[in-house]
């Protein structure tokens, strides 16, 4: 179901770009945003930090690109959110000596200190990547490439999650109910 939560908002403004215009498919989009953060809130009773940064940019990309009708705000918006990331993550693991994938992740997770050093200077890239390739298909392509790119360019995060999975997979103690660490291949 969490996939479907999390694609809900860019396919309906897939859907509505190709049967109707990109101002309608922001409006749709802006909707659909506040409806699944309004499902996600009801579900968890709490709204993670992402959750809360994407409503805020796109109420605020998308009310510039209906206010101004000028369809680069909201083409935007992923270089913008991906940029964020970026330097949230090198904020928290450089200046307050904190490492953001762990705090999400521990609680689930038991990684030696270096993978965890490691995978969040991986998602750093990986937040870099997507704002420059945003970017640059919001600059040098129509409007219909970026949002054929928008709906496809999700291979990008599926290649990087299952990279990610390989790439911690030696190194997992998942944490069992007791918050004890259950060794792989143990017997539960």
């Amino acid at each position: 179901m969490k996939p479907f939560v999390d694609l809900f908002p860019i396919l309906l403004f897939f859907g509505a770009y190709k049967l109707y215009d990109i101002y309608t498919a922001t409006a749709v989009l802006m909707a659909a945003t506040v409806l699944q953060t309004a499902y996600v809130y009801q579900t968890q009773k709490r709204l993670e930090i992402m959750h809360k940064v994407t409503l805020v940019l796109v109420l605020g990309f998308g009310a510039l690109t209906l206010g101004l009708h000028d369809e680069r705000f909201i083409k935007w918006k992923p270089t913008v959110l991906y940029g964020l990331m970026t330097l949230g993550l090198a904020f928290a693991m450089w200046v307050s000596r904190k490492n953001v994938v762990r705090l999400l992740l521990g609680q689930q997770l038991e990684l030696p200190d270096a993978v965890w050093h490691r995978l969040n200077l991986i998602w750093m890239l990986y937040c870099t990547f997507m704002a420059a390739i945003n970017g640059y298909v919001a600059a040098f392509y129509s409007t219909e490439d970026w949002v054929n790119f928008k709906l496809w360019g999700y291979a990008f995060p599926l290649v990087f999650i299952i990279g990610q999975g390989l790439y911690i997979a030696p190194h997992v103690k998942l944490k069992t109910a007791d918050g004890a660490p259950d060794e792989p291949g143990s017997a539960p």
